[in-house]
């Protein structure tokens, strides 16, 4: 498995019910005992590989935005700001 098939799975499952939460696709490499796409990050909690992040990123365009207190990702709407976080 790559970066590019975590990052497929991750832009279809988003597909599928409009959000993803990113401990969905940490739960989701567990259950595949692939965790080389995580890492712990400077709070002590699961993240995902930057390798991931950037590739997913790449895949999913300006269409998509990460919603940082709630730790997921969702499309984009009209009252969103520019870039790449929202607030909710």
């Amino acid at each position: 498995m790559f970066a590019k098939d975590v990052s497929n799975w991750m832009v279809e499952a988003l597909a599928q019910s409009g959000c993803l939460y990113q401990q969905e696709v940490v739960d989701y490499l567990v259950k595949l005992d692939n965790e080389s796409f995580l890492k712990e990050n400077s709070d002590g909690n699961i993240a995902l590989s930057t390798s991931v992040i950037n590739q997913f990123r790449k895949d999913s365009g300006n269409d998509i935005v990460w919603v940082k207190p709630d730790k997921y990702w969702r499309y984009r709407v009209s009252e969103d700001e520019e870039g790449r976080e929202a607030r909710g």
